[in-house]
């Protein structure tokens, strides 16, 4: 490069330009991926955010509040009536063993129902026992008749439960029923060996049915299609709550 200079002419080297840095595609590619990473995190700690502070979308209206409290209020006053009002005669032979599913009850449940549902071992919709009918559980299953279905199991429906939807909970863990070993070693003391010997005690209600019921998770059941239609009129008037009597047995079949 020439360059003029008080008279004179000076050649200065030109620069070489400087080789570029290459980085490898791997690292490239790490460095995209870790990218793409930051921004999900970052999106998520948006979403976080906002549900702390209250989204619009996420606060319930004030309507939906009254509305909430005014149902769990009427439904206390409807749980006092339900206790009051005259038993029916179901505690027969024939009926002796019943299957309690719930089928609803959220937040317009008052806490008193929710209560009872719970000492059924009924914590969540679409889940279901066996018990004994007896009073007092008569007198329980008619406090939240309008949150619950139930029945007459047969022998059909037990061993259908027991044998697809059995899991039985062992030191705080969820163990499903695929091993002889462990039903003996639970309930060996009572005779009862295996899943047989547990479908036979439940479906004749024998000396050591309630052993063998507490030893048994509450039944976790699928949602049936259009076997529900969400109303809390008794089965008898075309709801959906109450007693079915041996009808339960259709409704276990599409929930099993």
């Amino acid at each position: 490069m020439h360059i003029k200079h008080g008279g004179e002419l000076r050649i200065m080297a030109e620069e070489e330009p400087k080789p570029l840095n290459y980085i490898p595609e791997v690292i490239l590619k790490k460095r995209k991926s870790n990218e793409e990473w930051a921004i999900r995190k970052k999106q998520q700690l948006e979403q976080r955010v906002r549900k702390k502070k209250g989204d619009n979308s996420i606060f319930k209206k004030p309507e939906q509040f009254i509305r909430e409290y005014r149902d769990r209020e009427l439904d206390l006053i409807q749980l006092k009536h339900r206790g009051k009002r005259q038993r029916r005669e179901l505690v027969t032979t024939e009926s002796k063993l019943l299957f309690v599913i719930r089928i609803g009850g959220k937040n317009d449940m008052h806490p008193r129902t929710r209560k009872v549902l719970y000492a059924l071992r009924l914590r969540k919709i679409f889940s279901g026992v066996f018990v004994k009918a007896n009073e007092r559980m008569m007198q329980m299953l008619q406090k939240v008749e309008p949150y619950i279905t139930y029945g007459y199991p047969n022998l059909k429906s037990v061993r259908d439960l027991i044998f697809k939807k059995g899991v039985a909970k062992i030191d705080k863990q969820m163990v499903p029923l695929t091993d002889n070993n462990i039903i003996e070693q639970e309930l060996g003391k009572y005779g009862i060996v295996c899943v047989e010997d547990m479908v036979n005690e439940v479906a004749t209600v024998g000396p050591h049915f309630k052993d063998v019921t507490k030893f048994l998770c509450p039944f976790m059941l699928h949602k049936p299609e259009k076997a529900l239609q969400g109303k809390k009129r008794h089965f008898e008037d075309g709801g959906d709550a109450g007693n079915r009597k041996e009808d339960i047995n259709e409704l276990i079949t599409k929930m099993n």
